[in-house]
């Protein structure tokens, strides 16, 4: 396609829709779920992407990405895992003359078949009916071949966890071959890619900004059946935003979580070896640092902290979270939705609000 200097005075809003099988293999991650893994699992996911041609800076300054929805369709061939239904978001990167797309996408999954303690106590992946999952995906395509369809082959990585929700939580992760055909709706009318001098990335520092923030969930310990417990964070950082793309970030964490203490004194009666008393403190103190990649006013934030007040040895010192976050209201104000974890062990999904000053 052709570029142009000029913007359109009205944004168009390109659409192209996809529709791929994938059949693939459980990876065994874990030796708990070994009993799981029986036969390859195959499915498909149906896509709805927004095309983007550099209407705005952001689009311009990833190369022309989209962004968009996925449902996936997932039979695992294993009648203790059954079947799984995903609703994802998504965005689409592309590279080598865009011949090479990676797609990130993440969302919710219902599991029709998750643990039971008398009638699937086999499935110990999946704790609970609705999972949080992670979809990655690395294809050769070519777009618009023939009146606007397209075809495009690759590889995709399929996650699948509730972040320790509820017990059991070993999760499963599908290595998958997928092919599909892509469909560019209007595809005669596709507008062409703008290119414009924008101001050097650099030219979006900002000074430094003081940021805190409260985190709230619910999680349960590996303990099957010891219940769910809520879980509160209270977080204070500076932020330093550097160019167009990239924020550094540096602050404290305290943890409040209640499933903690619940553990404590459930060890300290049923292991009497780890000589507990029950009255151990339950709260953690972290000093993180971080890095957020912008994409218009939503993030992806990725963080690495390290306990400094660890008084009861829950998992191991270092921590780590990954996530989302929306930026309101001129950037002061923002809402999150992030994991936390000890390397790859989920420890709970927290839902954050907080303000940036």
């Amino acid at each position: 396609m052709a570029t142009s200097l000029i913007a359109q005075e009205d944004e168009q809003k390109p659409v192209s829709l996809e529709a791929d099988f994938f059949y693939g293999s459980i990876l065994e991650h874990n030796p708990d779920i070994s009993h799981l893994i029986t036969h390859h699992p195959r499915g498909f996911t149906l896509t709805y992407n927004r095309k983007t041609y550099g209407f705005s800076e952001w689009e311009r300054r990833y190369q022309y990405p989209d962004w968009g929805f996925m449902f996936s369709y997932q039979d695992m061939i294993n009648p203790y895992l059954g079947r799984l239904y995903g609703l994802y978001g998504h965005f689409n990167w592309y590279f080598l003359n865009r011949n090479l797309v990676v797609r990130l996408g993440q969302g919710v999954a219902y599991a029709e078949n998750p643990y039971d303690f008398q009638e699937n106590y086999q499935n110990n992946a999946y704790g609970t009916h609705l999972l949080s999952t992670t979809y990655l995906k690395a294809n050769y395509v070519r777009e618009n071949l023939y009146k606007g369809l397209g075809f495009h082959a690759g590889f995709s990585i399929i996650h699948y966890s509730n972040a320790n929700l509820r017990a059991p939580n070993n999760s499963t992760n599908t290595w998958a071959f997928n092919v599909g055909l892509s469909y560019l709706i209007d595809h005669e009318e596709f507008p062409e890619y703008i290119v414009k001098d924008d101001p050097p990335s650099s030219s979006h520092a900002e000074p430094l900004k003081y940021n805190l923030v409260f985190r709230f969930g619910w999680n349960e310990s590996d303990v099957v059946r010891q219940g769910q417990f809520p879980f509160y964070v209270a977080s204070a950082f500076v932020d330093k935003r550097i160019n167009y793309k990239s924020t550094l970030q540096a602050g404290v964490d305290v943890f409040f979580a209640k499933f903690l203490e619940e553990l404590i004194y459930y060890r300290s009666i049923a292991y009497p070896e780890d000589e507990l008393s029950g009255d151990e403190d339950y709260k953690r103190v972290g000093l993180f640092i971080g890095h957020e990649l912008r994409f218009n006013r939503t993030a992806f934030v990725s963080q690495l902290g390290y306990y400094v007040y660890w008084p009861y040895e829950f998992e191991n010192r270092i921590y780590n979270r990954l996530g989302l976050k929306r930026y309101l209201y001129e950037d002061k104000i923002f809402a999150s939705v992030t994991v936390k974890a000890h390397w790859a062990k989920a420890e709970g999904v927290e839902f954050g609000i907080g303000v940036r000053l």
